[in-house]
C-alpha cells in the first residue's frame, strides 16, 4: 500500500464508507491492508450512534437489541483508505463466563497482533462515575502500550459543569490521552473526533 493513500484522507471521505466484513480473529481480517482505528466501550455506551454519525448514516452500524450479544469485530472501509473497526461491547454482567473469556481472547488478539492499529477510541458513558470495567480496559491498554483517546458519550444527558468535571478527571488520571466529550446533538464534537482520526492516522503513518 503506497504511503500517499494515508496522506489523502479527508473529512469528506467518511461518507464514502461500506461495511466490509465481520471477524473473530486477526486471520479473518480483510486482506486489503489499510491503517485502522478501533472503537471500544461497554455495551450500550453509544458506539453505534457515534459511528453512524461519523459516516452520516442512520443504520449502517447495527445496534443489538440484546446487550452483550454481538461478539464480532466489524470492519468498515472508509474510501479504501482506512478501516474504522467496531469492537464488541464489554461489561455486560449477564453473559456467561465462557463468553467473556472468548471475548477477552478475541480482543487481546486484535490489539496485540495488529501493527495496522493507529488509535483506540474508548467510549465512556459520561453519566456514570469511573466504572471498574472501564478502568480495567484502560489499565490493560496502558500495559500493552496501545495509544488511546477517551470519548465521553451522551454528554447531552448531563450538565455542562458535570462534563467539565468528567473531562478534567480523566485528563488527570490518564495524562497521555485526549478526552473528547461527544453528543449526537453537537456537530462540533463530531467534527473534532473526525479530525482526531485523521491526525492519528497521519501521525502514525506506515
Amino acid at each position: 500500500m503506497p504511503h500517499f493513500y494515508i496522506y489523502m484522507l479527508k473529512e469528506k471521505d467518511f461518507i464514502k464508507v461500506n461495511f466490509e466484513k465481520s471477524a473473530t480473529t486477526r486471520e479473518q481480517a480483510p486482506p486489503f491492508k489499510l491503517p485502522e482505528v478501533a472503537f471500544a466501550g461497554r455495551s450500550n455506551v453509544g458506539k453505534s450512534s457515534l459511528l453512524n454519525a461519523i459516516f452520516k448514516r442512520k443504520n449502517l452500524v447495527k445496534t443489538s437489541s440484546t446487550p452483550g450479544k454481538t461478539q464480532l469485530i466489524n470492519y468498515f472501509n472508509v474510501n479504501d483508505q482506512l478501516y474504522c473497526v467496531d469492537l464488541p461491547g464489554y461489561g455486560y454482567a449477564k453473559i456467561p463466563k465462557s463468553q467473556k473469556i472468548k471475548w477477552q481472547k478475541m480482543i487481546e488478539s486484535y490489539f496485540v497482533e495488529n501493527s495496522a492499529l493507529k488509535m483506540v477510541y474508548l467510549l465512556i458513558d459520561s453519566r456514570h462515575d469511573h466504572l471498574d470495567s472501564d478502568r480495567e480496559m484502560l489499565e490493560w491498554l496502558e500495559y500493552i502500550e496501545v495509544q488511546f483517546t477517551l470519548i465521553l458519550s451522551k454528554t447531552d444527558k448531563i450538565k455542562k459543569g458535570e462534563i467539565e468535571k468528567r473531562v478534567n478527571f480523566y485528563l488527570k488520571e490518564y495524562p497521555a490521552a485526549q478526552c473528547i466529550p461527544f453528543s449526537t446533538k453537537n456537530n462540533l464534537t463530531l467534527k473534532t473526533i473526525k479530525f482526531d482520526i485523521i491526525r492519528a492516522v497521519d501521525k502514525n503513518k506506515v
